[in-house]
């Protein structure tokens, strides 16, 4: 039936209600019980729900749960997970050999009565494919946009019913993660999280879904570590100092590495920057990652797992132009110093006027959000292609219209823009497009220009189109 046509949210509750090998238990904090209600209401739920519990006051919670800092957190909605899931093996022995268990759980908050809260909400799902099989895990965080929490409970139970249905029937990750958007649009609901592990899904990476989420419109932002894994971008970034380097890193050079560690100097060296706060993030666009949208995605894993390597945070974004960027950082930081590093090329872009002229109030409007109250540009120099000298903040009031240079002046007087004057400038005329040329021609001595990490993991993996017959030739020889 759904192959012609996406069921509704109780044809879904429904068909898993008739399901009799699938059995479990509802766990739902924060606002209704709206998941569960939802397959109450289609009928015949006697056959899929096992227990649902809503331990909503803090201290019956921690007696269930055990103490959490935080009470809408991962870590909250792991202990529920945990803690139903197991009760399931421990209360129902005799069914084990023919029952696909679940445990479902969200802990949420809705939108509190003068309207002044972000509502958001962490969503889980373990789930059997198979008796006796080991789990798997898939979790989402979600931002709820509808100024009602009622509208906010409904659309939570739809994307709980979603992602129960998807996880049951579907084994394509990314047909899971855009169906759970089924029955709402993004104005409601916004996911900025997704994560889905277990033996059954060993192969997918979720980086890569982190992408997708950007790429499809999900969400506006999202982000992995160094380890690979998907991170929360409020949870991570909340109340933090937030360094960012914005680039294409195709391949990262020396020139990249430069810019975050000279940047890192001056930002540590702020008064109002909390070094054990420090988050420093390479940021990628989707302008950056593809040109009109169509984007390789073996080559953003490529990029991807040279810039953990690195050890960098990495954040997918399509804040194309950087005062939405700095906008979005803002409202999560809450107030804490944030730092931008570009080349003083970029600069000039930002200065551009025909970047605002959708924008009614201009220019000005848009830098109110880029130098916000805590913002601050740091500017990596560049090489005069006709002379070869260098091109810094001193030289570049003189390309600025005159319009615009009381501007620049203002933002040099109240230290909203900084040399980066301890750059090595040695590394000034490495371009990385003339490195990534020179890798997939194989030519030698682009090794000279990126980091010896970086070299490696090209080397070893072929990455950027390299030619493994050069340093691999056993694996070339089986192709």
């Amino acid at each position: 039936m759904d192959e012609f046509r996406k069921l509704t949210t109780q044809e879904k509750a429904l068909r898993i209600n008739l399901r009799k090998d699938i059995y479990g238990a509802f766990a739902e904090i924060g606002a209704g019980q709206e998941v569960a209600a939802n397959f109450f209401k289609a009928g015949g739920a006697s056959g899929t729900i096992a227990k649902t519990i809503s331990a909503y006051d803090m201290k019956f919670s921690d007696a269930i749960y055990g103490y959490c800092e935080r009470y809408v957190c991962e870590e909250r909605l792991f202990k529920m997970l945990d803690h139903e899931y197991d009760l399931l093996g421990e209360r129902l022995p005799h069914r084990i050999n023919d029952t696909r268990f679940f445990a479902f759980a969200d802990t949420v908050e809705v939108l509190n009565f003068e309207r002044t809260n972000q509502a958001h909400g962490w969503m889980g799902f373990r789930f059997q494919l198979r008796p006796e099989a080991e789990p798997n895990d898939c979790v989402i965080h979600v931002k709820m946009h509808d100024n009602d929490p009622i509208q906010q409970q409904l659309a939570l139970g739809i994307v709980g019913v979603n992602m129960i249905y998807a996880c049951t029937f579907y084994s394509d990750p990314e047909q899971i993660l855009m169906s759970l958007m089924d029955g709402l649009s993004t104005r409601r609901i916004e996911i900025d999280m997704f994560r889905i592990t277990g033996p059954d899904f060993k192969h997918v990476d979720n980086r890569l879904m982190a992408l997708k989420l950007v790429k499809n419109g999900l969400t506006r932002a999202a982000m992995f570590g160094p380890d690979g894994e998907v991170m929360q971008p409020s949870d991570e970034l909340y109340k933090k100092n937030v360094l960012v380097l914005r680039g294409r890193f195709r391949p990262p050079t020396h020139v990249n590495v430069d810019m975050l560690l000279t940047s890192r100097r001056h930002f540590k060296n702020e008064p109002d920057v909390e070094k054990s706060k420090m988050v420093l993030l390479t940021e990628l666009t989707l302008n950056d990652l593809g040109p009109e949208g169509s984007i390789d995605e073996r080559d953003f894993l490529n990029r991807a797992d040279i810039l953990c390597s690195l050890g960098q945070n990495v954040l997918i974004s399509n804040y194309f132009e950087y005062y939405r960027l700095m906008d979005y950082l803002s409202r999560i930081t809450k107030g804490k110093k944030i730092g931008i590093v570009m080349g003083i090329n970029a600069l000039q872009k930002v200065f551009d006027e025909r970047t605002y002229v959708n924008i009614r109030g201009g220019i000005l409007e848009c830098f109110a959000s880029l130098f916000g109250t805590n913002v601050k540009l740091y500017i990596y120099p560049a090489l005069l292609p006709d002379t070869g000298k260098l091109f810094t903040l001193r030289d570049f009031e003189h390309t600025l219209p005159k319009n615009l240079k009381n501007l620049f002046r203002y933002l040099m007087d109240n230290n909203k823009l900084e040399d980066i004057d301890d750059a090595n400038i040695n590394n000034l005329n490495i371009i990385s497009d003339n490195v990534l040329a020179m890798i997939k021609k194989g030519e030698p001595g682009w090794e000279k220009f990126v980091p010896h990490k970086v070299e490696e993991a090209i080397k070893e993996n072929g990455l950027f189109e390299y030619p493994l017959s050069q340093s691999r030739p056993e694996i070339a020889s089986l192709k």
